[in-house]
């Protein structure tokens, strides 16, 4: 169902796109383009980092709670999972101010 919604909102904005592209310069459009690709890019991102910071965040709460000296390596993978949010972020500024 989810899906299907995401799949809809999708269309229904890139329909706007294209009906509003034949107005418009391709100097707007392209900066348009830019800045719904940036939000996706951290959209995207931080959805999925938040996933795995809680897949990860919670069993390394469970391994430190029956071997605390786990906890230093347990955290290196909540860690690469909130790396995910930092490359979106990455991603989303250089799509927005347009560095090749």
């Amino acid at each position: 169902m989810m899906a299907i919604l995401l799949f809809v909102s999708f269309g229904a904005v890139l329909t706007g796109v294209a009906a509003a592209e034949e107005d418009a310069s391709p100097v707007a459009s392209a900066g348009g383009m830019a800045a719904l690709g940036a939000g996706l890019a951290i959209g995207i991102a931080g959805l999925g980092a938040g996933i795995g910071v809680g897949t990860s965040g919670a069993a390394a709460v469970a391994a430190s709670a029956e071997k605390p000296e786990m906890f230093g390596k347990a955290i290196i993978f909540v860690a690469l999972a909130e790396a995910v949010a930092i490359y979106g972020l990455l991603v989303a500024f250089l799509l927005y101010t347009k560095v090749p």
